[in-house]
C-alpha cells in the first residue's frame, strides 16, 4: 500500500502541507506517525478525502458533466484573427488550451487573469513513474 508524507499528501491535492495538517488534525484525513513521529497518510484514505473534496458541490455554482476543473492563473495568451492560445498553470500542472479568439475576449483572459480548465475526454492517459 502507497503512503504518502504531509507535504506529498498536499502537492497531489494541490493544498499547502498546513493545510492537510489541519485536515489531518481535524479528523478529516486519517494518518498515522511512524517511529520518528512522521505523519503518513495511507494512499487509498488519501483517494477518498480527494474523491470526496472534488464531489463537493460548494466549490463550483454551475452544473456540468465535465468532472476536471483545474483553476489557476492565466500565464499566457497567443491571439490570431480566429483562434487564441490560452496557458493556465494550476498548482504544479501546466494546462494549454486552444479556444476561439472570440470566446477569450468575452471571458476576458489575460496574463494574471483566474480562471478554470474544465476537461471532459474519452481518452485519458494514465502513467506512474518507475
Amino acid at each position: 500500500m502507497n503512503k504518502f508524507k504531509i507535504g506529498e499528501a498536499a502537492n497531489l491535492l494541490g493544498v499547502s502541507s498546513d493545510m492537510v495538517r489541519r485536515w489531518v488534525d481535524s479528523g478529516e484525513i486519517d494518518a498515522h506517525r511512524t517511529h520518528g513521529g512522521h505523519r503518513l497518510i495511507n494512499g487509498d484514505d488519501l483517494a477518498k478525502f480527494a474523491q470526496k473534496r472534488a464531489n463537493d458541490p460548494s466549490g463550483s455554482e454551475n452544473s456540468i458533466s465535465a468532472r476536471n476543473r483545474f483553476t489557476g492563473l492565466v500565464t499566457r495568451v497567443i491571439k490570431d484573427k480566429v483562434m487564441t492560445q490560452i496557458e493556465i498553470q494550476a498548482g504544479p500542472h501546466r494546462i494549454v488550451s486552444l479556444i476561439s479568439t472570440e470566446a477569450a475576449e468575452d471571458l476576458e483572459l489575460a496574463p494574471g487573469a483566474l480562471a478554470s480548465a474544465v476537461i471532459k475526454s474519452t481518452n485519458v492517459v494514465i502513467e506512474r513513474p518507475q
